[in-house]
């Protein structure tokens, strides 16, 4: 097998969890460049057999939430997120349409399975000082939108720690507010839990340069826990590389039970529990 086999092929499945959790942020309708094609029914099962039952799909631009709120009524382990991505908001109000398409994502929003406006918030590093404004003017008008429909809040965040604590702050965070993919130091995390919102963590938890970010997770309390693939991306360790997928969350779990010095048990149930709280029942 070649290396570069070992990257495209797909990773084995974890050992299954004891208790059920929810993958709380994926794309299901992207696929990186050369990983195998994969049914969505497939990717639903697989994660199941995992321990993995319920999936929080993220659906970032028009096509994309289009897609989501199409797939949710198929698949009953599915609930869904609508939002425009802060790297598209700069084109959008570039084009002259951002405002119509925060509409359209709130027309969407209603959708009875879809639980969350987000992903939304703040990405410095791959849009530059041309696209704030745009970016600044869409995560508040995305914050408005999930405190008017009473859905949790999926925040991205990238290198722009202050400006999503200081624009939440300034414009009241919804009630269930998750801060995904979380990337702050053990300061911010302490500022997050003290405001109430919830801190979901990904592969990038287990990667070996990433201590600061396993300090944050230790002063975290469960109570705010959530986990997450952001599948096809972040794929843990020991499968970083390659395409990631919701069945490979174990491997995730595992790592941030280590890091709390709590069972695996105890950590599924307050990450299944946290899930339910956050975005309701899936039945």
């Amino acid at each position: 097998m070649t290396s570069r086999d070992r990257l495209t092929g797909r990773p084995p499945a974890p050992d299954p969890l004891p208790i059920a959790v929810v993958d709380n942020h994926c794309h299901l309708d992207i696929r990186r460049d050369d990983a195998p094609v994969t049914g969505l029914a497939q990717v639903v099962a697989e994660a199941a057999t995992v321990g993995v039952d319920r999936l929080v799909q993220i659906g970032c631009d028009l096509d994309s939430a289009r897609w989501t709120v199409s797939v949710l009524d198929e698949h009953p382990a599915l609930l869904g997120g609508v939002a425009i991505h802060p790297n598209e908001a700069p084109g959008h109000q570039t084009a002259g349409d951002l405002e119509e398409a925060i509409d359209e994502i709130a027309a969407l929003a209603r959708h009875p399975r879809v639980r969350v406006i987000g992903e939304t918030g703040l990405d410095y590093y791959r849009t530059g000082p041309e696209g704030v404004d745009a970016q600044h003017h869409s995560f508040r008008r995305h914050i408005a939108l999930a405190k008017e429909l009473g859905l949790a809040l999926q925040v991205h965040d990238r290198e722009a720690h202050e400006d999503i604590l200081r624009i939440l702050a300034e414009e009241g965070a919804p009630e269930r507010t998750v801060l995904h993919c979380f990337s702050g130091d053990m300061e911010m995390a302490r500022e997050c839990v003290r405001r109430g919102y919830y801190l979901s963590f990904a592969g990038t938890v287990t990667f070996k340069s990433a201590k600061a970010l396993r300090d944050a997770l230790s002063v975290t309390p469960p109570e705010h826990l959530l986990v997450e693939t952001d599948a096809p991306y972040l794929t843990p360790t020991p499968h970083r590389g390659r395409a990631n997928a919701p069945y490979l969350i174990p491997h995730t779990v595992r790592a941030m039970a280590e890091t709390l010095n709590t069972s695996v048990p105890q950590l599924c149930q307050a990450l299944s529990a946290n899930s339910e709280a956050v975005y309701g029942s899936w039945a």
